[in-house]
C-alpha cells in the first residue's frame, strides 16, 4: 500500500475501532483516538523519508480506476505544497486531542461520536490535499462538511445549531458553483481528447478567455468561502464562538486552508489567464480582508470572536501573496498557511483553557492572570506575538515574504497591506493587556495554572512557533519546488528587479 494512502486511511480505521469500543469506557475511547492520531503522524513523517526534496511534480503517486465511464480515478500524490499542509494536519490532530481531553463531555452526543468525527475529518483533510483527480477532490471537499457540521452543532456551545447550519449552507453554495465548474472543465477536456479529471492533464488544456473567466469564478468563489475571504466570511465568527476549541483549531487552522490551497492548485494552474485578469480585484478584496478583519478584531469583547476576526485578516495576507503571482508571494503564502495553523492553535488552545477555568469568554473577565498563572499567560503571550508577526516567531517570515513578493508587482498594495501589521500589533497588545495584566479580576484568585497534560499539548505549538521563526529553511526547502512548478504551469515569472531596469 502506498504510504500516502496509508496516512489517509489510518484515521478512518481508528474511527471504526471507536465504533465498536464500549460507549461507557470514555478513557479507552480517548486513548484509541490519541493512538490513532499518533500513528497517523508517524506515517506522515515517514513520507518525509520517501520524499525527494528539490524535485518538482507529484511524488508518491497512486492511481486506480474509479468510475471508468466518467474517466474518474482514485489518484493521489503530493508536492511540497500538499506535503506541508498534510504535515500541519497530522501534527495538529493529536495536539487537539490531548489539549481538549475533556471538552466533549458536555456535548449533545456521546464522546465516542466526537472522536469518530475528529478522525473522519482528519482522513478528509489528508485526502483533499493529496487528491490529484479533480472529481475526487470535489467529492472530498464536500464530504468534509459533514463531520464539521456535527462537531459544531453537536458539541459546540451557545447558538451552535444556527452556526453549524450557516457554515453548511455557505459551503454547500460554494460547492454547487464548483461542481458546475468541474463539469464545465470536463466538457472542455472532452472536446480536446479523452475526457479527464487529472489535474496535470487539465493544466495543459487550451481554454478560451471567456470560458476561463466563468470556470475560474466557479472555483474561486467556492475557495473564497472556505478561506474565508471578504465578503464571504460571515459564517466564521459564529462558528468560532460556538465550536469547541479543538474544532476551531481544525476549522481555522487546517480546513480553511483548503480554500487557499485550492486557489494555488487549481485557480492559478488551470485558469492562468483568468487568474491574471481577476488578480487586481482579488488583491483589493484581500486588502479589505486585512484591514476589515483587524479593525473588527480590535473592537471585540469576546475572546473567540477576536481570534476569528484576526484569522480573516491573516487569510487576507495569504490571498494577497497568492495573487501577487511572484515566487516570494506564493512561497510566503504557503508558509503563512502553516504558521497561521500553529499560531491559531496556540490562541485557541490557551484561550479555551482560560474560558474553561473562568466560565466566561469575555476578555475583561481575565484581567491579571499573569500574576497567578504565569505558564498559561506566557504561552498565550507567545501565540499572540506570533499572530502579530513579531520577528523571531514563525509568522514574521511568511508575512515578510508575502509583502516583499507583493511589492515587486503591486507596490501600492504592499504598502496598504503593511497597515495590517500595525493594526495586528494593536489588537494583540490590547488583548494581552486586558486579559493577562492589570489588576486581578474578582473570581480569578483560585485559577489554576496549566497541568502536565495541557503543557504537553501546548509545548509542540510553542516549539514550532519559535523554530519556524528562527530557522524556516527546511519548510521553505519543501515549498519552493512546488512554487516553481505552479509558476511554470501558470506561465508566471517574477518581475524584473528595479535595479536591473
Amino acid at each position: 500500500m502506498n504510504l500516502l494512502t496509508l496516512t489517509m486511511i489510518l484515521p478512518l480505521f481508528g474511527s471504526l475501532a471507536l465504533a465498536v469500543a464500549p460507549r461507557e469506557n470514555t478513557q479507552l475511547i480517548k486513548l484509541i483516538a490519541l493512538a490513532t492520531s499518533i500513528l497517523t503522524l508517524i506515517s506522515s513523517l515517514l513520507i518525509l523519508t520517501k520524499y525527494k526534496f528539490g524535485q518538482t511534480g507529484f511524488q508518491l503517486v497512486e492511481s486506480h480506476s474509479w468510475f471508468k465511464v466518467f474517466g474518474t480515478r482514485y489518484a493521489v500524490g503530493i508536492d511540497g505544497l500538499a506535503l506541508a499542509l498534510i504535515l500541519l494536519t497530522t501534527v495538529l490532530v493529536p495536539i487537539v486531542i490531548v489539549g481538549g481531553w475533556n471538552e466533549a463531555e458536555n456535548g449533545r452526543w456521546s464522546i465516542k461520536t466526537f472522536y469518530m468525527l475528529i478522525l473522519i475529518l482528519e482522513t478528509s483533510l489528508v485526502a483533499v490535499f493529496a487528491a490529484t483527480d479533480l472529481f475526487l477532490f470535489y467529492v472530498i471537499f464536500e464530504a468534509m462538511l459533514v463531520p464539521v457540521y456535527f462537531l459544531i452543532g453537536g458539541f459546540g456551545r451557545g447558538d451552535r445549531a444556527a452556526a453549524a447550519l450557516k457554515f453548511l449552507l455557505y459551503s454547500l453554495f460554494g460547492g454547487l458553483l464548483m461542481l458546475a465548474a468541474v463539469i464545465g472543465i470536463f466538457v472542455v477536456s472532452l472536446h480536446q481528447g479523452p475526457g479527464s479529471f487529472d489535474v496535470t492533464t487539465l493544466s495543459h488544456l487550451k481554454i478560451s478567455h471567456n470560458t476561463q473567466d466563468w470556470l475560474f469564478l466557479g472555483f474561486f468563489i467556492a475557495f473564497a468561502i472556505k478561506a474565508p475571504l471578504f465578503p464571504f466570511h460571515t459564517w466564521l465568527p459564529g462558528a468560532a464562538r460556538s465550536a469547541t476549541p479543538g474544532t476551531s483549531i481544525l476549522v481555522l487552522g487546517v480546513l480553511d486552508k483548503v480554500g487557499t490551497y485550492g486557489m494555488i492548485r487549481f485557480c492559478l494552474t488551470l485558469f492562468p489567464d483568468a487568474s491574471k485578469t481577476f488578480a487586481p480585484y482579488i488583491i483589493v478584496l484581500s486588502l479589505i480582508s486585512i484591514i476589515y478583519g483587524a479593525f473588527l478584531a480590535i473592537g471585540q469583547k469576546d475572546l473567540n470572536s477576536l481570534i476569528a476576526f484576526t484569522s480573516i485578516s491573516h487569510f487576507g495576507f495569504i490571498v494577497l501573496g497568492i495573487f501577487a503571482m511572484t515566487s516570494q508571494g506564493i512561497t510566503g503564502a504557503t508558509l503563512y498557511m502553516v504558521n497561521h495553523g500553529f499560531s491559531t492553535a496556540g490562541l485557541f488552545l490557551v484561550g479555551g483553557w482560560m474560558i474553561q477555568r473562568r466560565k466566561s469568554s469575555q476578555i475583561a473577565d481575565f484581567g491579571g492572570l499573569q500574576r497567578i498563572t504565569p505558564v498559561m499567560a506566557w504561552c498565550f503571550f507567545i501565540a499572540g506575538m506570533s499572530a502579530l508577526a513579531l520577528p523571531g516567531l514563525s509568522s514574521f517570515v511568511s508575512e515578510f515574504l508575502v509583502l516583499v513578493g507583493t511589492f515587486t508587482r503591486y507596490p501600492a498594495a504592499a504598502v496598504i497591506g503593511t497597515l495590517g501589521i500595525v493594526l495586528a500589533a494593536l489588537y494583540v497588545l490590547i488583548l494581552v493587556q486586558r486579559s493577562l495584566h492589570g489588576p486581578l479580576q474578582a473570581g480569578n484568585e483560585d485559577t489554576p495554572d496549566l497541568n502536565w497534560r495541557e503543557k504537553a499539548a501546548i509545548a509542540p505549538v510553542i516549539i514550532a512557533l519559535v523554530l519556524l521563526g528562527f530557522y524556516p529553511k527546511p519548510a521553505i526547502h519543501i515549498i519552493d519546488p512546488a512554487t516553481s512548478q505552479v509558476m511554470a504551469q501558470a506561465s508566471i515569472s517574477d518581475p524584473t528587479p528595479l535595479a536591473g531596469k
